[in-house]
């Protein structure tokens, strides 16, 4: 503990920038929590996707898509998205998977189609990504 406050005497500038990022990640989980609702995991996404058939939405552009995409998934760019989401919500009961290339962008579609009235959306955290770090399969067919 000495060392601890050795560390933090001689050093405050490091340690207030500590606390700056850990005030920062904090309120990043905080407002991703309140706005997007439960984003999952590509673990929980899986066991999602095995056990209730969700409807999985890609919104990342359509050249991305076709270099690799989830196996099912349907691609709606968010550009494209207010003008072809209707098509999404006609079964508001069956949940959705929802994501992009890193986790953000997913979460405004997120919005989107709970103001839409689907009922359970889930954004994938760290999107396609985070998949591909799992070692999860991605199809282009």
């Amino acid at each position: 503990m000495d060392q601890f406050i050795e560390f933090v005497g001689n050093h405050p500038v490091l340690f207030a920038a500590l606390g700056g990022l850990v005030v920062l990640f904090v309120a990043n989980e905080v407002h991703g929590a309140m706005t997007g609702g439960k984003r999952v995991t590509p673990g929980e996404a899986v066991r999602m996707i095995n056990d209730r058939d969700p409807l999985i939405v890609d919104v990342r552009s359509g050249a991305d898509f076709k270099k690799g995409h989830l196996l099912g998934a349907q691609n709606l760019p968010l550009a494209k998205f207010d003008a072809e989401a209707s098509r999404l919500t006609k079964n508001k009961a069956r949940p959705v998977i929802v994501y992009c290339a890193l986790g953000n962008t997913s979460l405004t579609a997120a919005q989107k189609l709970q103001k839409a009235g689907m009922e359970e959306v889930y954004p994938l955290r760290g999107g396609i990504n985070a998949w591909l770090g799992a070692s999860l399969p991605v199809t282009t067919r």
